[in-house]
């Protein structure tokens, strides 16, 4: 009886501090969007959202959104930062973004569901997020928005596996966006995230796929214990002497390379 007494203080205890720190994250979340707000009218990036001088804002705001969700950010490797290149990244969950956001001065290519989101949306726009519908034949007039911002020394971040997973591997790489780094010649920067727990492990609660809904993933993030997303950077992949073949298998290669290296890297 004793024991049944006890077990159950246990676990009202852990969702009380559950609670709390549900709590306590959503609090500082809503503050953080509303100073993200106040930086966007301020500065009114909403007239030139596709500003270079934006990215600083981008950072600065995935920075503190990191904050808000317990996300310690650690960054392997380096990049030529005066360099302009087009980003490939493995897609673990929206949590990318913020993570990536915080390491990198760039735009991003996301999803059009995205640009709907209540309060999100309107920042990703105001920050000079692209927004592609899937399967709609919008892919062909972002690769060209994507190919004058390149010109234009403007970098932008794509997810080539178009989808999230569970962040153990590689999926399938659609390179057809990748023929605006070959347009504009300018060389695909890679880098890899994956999310790591306490343990040393890769954490279960970050990635975001399968049937879950995005209310629910977002109320497990809230609950979340402390995770580490590590990135690596890999080394840029020149586009002279490819063509939209050879480079979508060398950026293939390299994520998957990268991706394993990590891994043993961080994970214990």
């Amino acid at each position: 009886m004793m024991n049944k007494i006890q077990n159950v203080l246990d676990s009202g205890k852990r969702n009380v501090a559950r609670a709390f720190l549900y709590g306590k994250k959503a609090g500082h979340g809503v503050t953080v969007m509303g100073e993200g707000f106040f930086v966007v009218y301020k500065n009114q990036l909403y007239k030139s959202p596709n500003n270079p001088e934006n990215t600083k804002y981008i950072q600065w705001f995935c920075r503190k959104m990191c904050d808000v969700f317990n996300l310690s950010v650690q960054v392997h490797g380096q990049v030529d930062r005066k360099a302009t290149a087009l980003w490939a990244s493995n897609h673990v969950s929206w949590l990318d973004i913020l993570v990536l956001g915080s390491s990198a001065r760039v735009f991003f290519l996301a999803k059009a569901e995205i640009g709907t989101w209540p309060i999100v949306g309107q920042l990703a726009k105001s920050g000079g997020t692209l927004f592609i519908k899937r399967g709609s034949g919008d892919s062909n007039k972002v690769r060209e928005q994507i190919t004058t911002f390149l010109k234009q020394d403007i970098p932008v971040l794509f997810f080539p596996e178009a989808t999230t997973s569970d962040g153990t591997k590689i999926q399938r790489i659609h390179g057809r966006i990748l023929g605006a780094a070959l347009a504009a010649e300018k060389p695909v920067q890679v880098a890899l995230i994956c999310y790591v727990n306490q343990e040393g492990q890769l954490d279960q609660i970050a990635p975001y796929y399968g049937d879950v809904t995005m209310a629910e993933h977002l109320q497990k993030v809230l609950e979340m214990q402390k995770v580490t997303a590590h990135v690596m950077f890999m080394p840029a992949i020149s586009v002279q002497g490819h063509n939209l073949e050879s480079l979508t298998a060398a950026v293939d290669a390299t994520m998957r390379q990268g991706l394993n290296t990590l891994h043993e890297q961080v994970l214990h």
